[in-house]
């Protein structure tokens, strides 16, 4: 049977009441994004709806790359016919027909257009009584079918389609800001990245290198994680902070106990610096409360005083199992375990105050100069635009 539109389903955006529209306008940008790397396939809007008109391309590819753009939950290979019952019951029976392993199978019918001779109900026993009398073998099951058969009759034409393809759900990417993704080495960042991505946020990255003390191969790697991010989300532009220096220097002058709190200090200044010359509105980091001494929740407070804008933890609640579980499902977990130390590890004293005061860290801070500190780390860093085959481009929400 010849394929030629894909489904296009989306929960959460058809809750959003009078911004609907804006976040429908989003996704459409964003799956054409994808769509012009592949063909000539493009996505339009109908009522409650995104339709892919394939234009030739080959379906399996372009569910394949669609199916990681958040803001969708599902998608489906559909056949367009008329609103004759009889054109919908022949194609019904033909997309149940390539199903051969199904035993069991219910339609759903779904009137977007209402000035057709059966309402919703009167189809599904229509169509699923044709498909009963011309099959052997198949039932019917309402409750857990084998194939959903799925009628969507709309103004210009009925679609009809067999089973889906489950997306990642969330909203589109660039529907809720831009922010600025603490990125290290390790296994959580990169998920916290990913999950600010699902929220609908546009993210870049900051890193802090520490060479000599942290190879090129531990620089790598934190590229090859920006570059998993990107299959998500779009390029990814990450920003490459020298940090050796800073290091030292705190190393110098801070007793050992407070070096670390002191050291996630500077880089909050440093990153929030980055993120309001690029536009970013909070900072994202992949904290969990209780993990490692630096995330108990004096620790978090007295480290996040050094920072005005939001600090975002979408991992804060969460055990190290879950995280490597969606790490591994998103394909960062085999690239942060790889052996390379970051910048933190490093320089990390052999006891690190689990309670630290906010007063003490402000009082071992004046032996620095901090705003000097900051300022040559923000002007000496390297930005690079990091992206793999990326399936949205960096301008994120064309609206199109």
């Amino acid at each position: 049977m010849n394929i030629e539109h894909i489904l296009v389903r989306y929960g959460e955006i058809a809750l959003k009441g009078k911004n609907r529209n804006e976040f429908e306008r989003a996704l459409k940008g964003n799956i054409n994004s994808v769509l012009r790397k592949i063909g000539s396939s493009r996505a339009k809007r109908t009522f409650g709806r995104l339709i892919v008109e394939l234009n030739g391309d080959d379906p399996n590819v372009v569910i394949s790359r669609l199916k990681d753009i958040f803001g969708i939950i599902s998608l489906s290979v559909a056949v367009k016919t008329s609103h004759d019952v009889h054109d919908i019951q022949k194609v019904a029976l033909q997309l149940m027909k390539e199903e051969t392993a199904a035993k069991t199978f219910k339609v759903s019918a779904r009137r977007s257009f209402k000035k057709t001779e059966l309402d919703s109900q009167a189809l599904n026993y229509e169509v699923g009584s044709y498909v009963l009398r011309n099959t052997d073998d198949i039932t019917v099951d309402v409750h857990n079918p084998d194939v959903e058969i799925s009628v969507e009759v709309r103004e210009h034409g009925t679609y009809i389609s067999a089973g889906k393809v489950q997306g990642r759900g969330g909203l589109p990417v660039g529907t809720s800001g831009k922010v600025m993704l603490m990125l290290s080495g390790g296994i959580d960042s990169p998920v916290a990245g990913y999950l600010a991505m699902k929220r609908g946020s546009i993210v870049e990255a900051v890193h802090f290198h520490s060479p000599p003390f942290t190879n090129e191969r531990a620089k790598q790697k934190v590229i090859d994680l920006a570059k998993q991010l990107s299959l998500y989300g779009g390029a990814v532009r990450l920003h490459v902070v020298p940090f050796t220096e800073i290091q030292q220097e705190i190393h110098r002058q801070i007793p050992s106990y407070y070096a670390m709190t002191i050291t996630r200090r500077m880089m909050l200044r440093i990153t929030e610096k980055i993120a309001a010359e690029q536009g970013a509105l909070a900072l994202v980091n992949g904290e969990s409360l209780g993990q490692v001494a630096s995330q108990t929740l004096e620790s978090l407070r007295a480290i996040e005083q050094a920072a005005e804008i939001p600090i975002l933890r979408p991992l804060i609640t969460m055990d190290k199992i879950e995280v490597m579980d969606i790490a591994k499902q998103i394909g960062t977990y085999e690239t942060s375990i790889l052996p390379y130390e970051d910048c933190c590890t490093i320089f990390l004293p052999e006891q690190s105050k689990t309670k630290p005061k906010l007063e003490k860290a402000l009082q071992f801070e004046t032996s620095l100069d901090i705003d000097a500190m900051v300022d040559k780390a923000v002007n000496n860093r390297e930005p690079s635009l990091i992206s793999s085959d990326s399936p949205i481009d960096n301008n994120f929400t064309e609206l199109l």
